[in-house]
């Protein structure tokens, strides 16, 4: 709101700059601008928020990966599924594994499943690798070998999918940085010709 306000201050005084200057008709503010900029300001906080969010997702999409090879180290190493999920979230005490640690000790004193707690928290999240991860643990729950081969396989295809998504967005940061080069070369070549250019026109 208070950005919104400030939208509403703001594209009148960025018109009477631009009147003052010159390039404007009229000295009346339009009421347009005023409500433009004001819509524009009052939505910024909405998109720093989803970006953020976005952001976070990914953090926790590439966490959930190694969670997984820690869930099947712990249940190769004799551990029951319910203490290899809770063991393998203590490693760390990062927002992401404390997030998935919180949830599967509500569990506990909800007496709800840890794969359903974690279900829900992919749900609540819009996380689909934690729904998927909860479906098929709730298939698998009574074989250990089982749950080692489904938490391996989805491991390895979570991080084949990082990588791919890493190479794209590298990827997509060198055709910028050519976009950039090629500008500063084109700014560059109109620095050099500029004069020359101004003096074929004088004569």
């Amino acid at each position: 709101m208070l950005l919104g306000a400030a939208g509403l201050v703001f594209g009148p005084f960025v018109f009477l700059i631009v009147w003052t200057l010159g390039f404007g008709s009229s000295p009346i503010i339009p009421v347009w601008m005023a409500l433009l900029f004001g819509a524009v300001f009052f939505m910024l906080p909405d998109l720093e928020v989803r970006r953020d969010a976005a952001d976070k997702r990914r953090d926790l999409h590439w966490v959930i990966g190694a969670y997984l090879d820690l869930v099947a180290m712990n249940l190769a190493g004799g551990r029951g599924l319910p203490e290899s999920l809770m063991a393998a979230a203590d490693v760390s005490d990062g927002w992401t594994l404390r997030l998935i640690r919180n949830a599967l000790a509500d569990a506990r004193i909800t007496g709800t499943s840890q794969w359903q707690a974690l279900g829900n928290l992919g749900e609540e999240l819009g996380v689909d690798e934690l729904k998927d991860l909860s479906s098929s643990l709730a298939l698998v729950a009574d074989d250990g070998a089982k749950i080692r081969e489904s938490l391996g396989s989805r491991a390895e295809t979570m991080r084949h999918r990082e990588l791919a998504e890493v190479e794209g967005s590298a990827g997509e940061k060198s055709q910028s940085m050519l976009v950039a080069q090629l500008l500063l070369c084109a700014g560059f070549l109109v620095f050099l010709i500029f004069p020359a250019a101004m003096r074929v026109f004088e004569v």
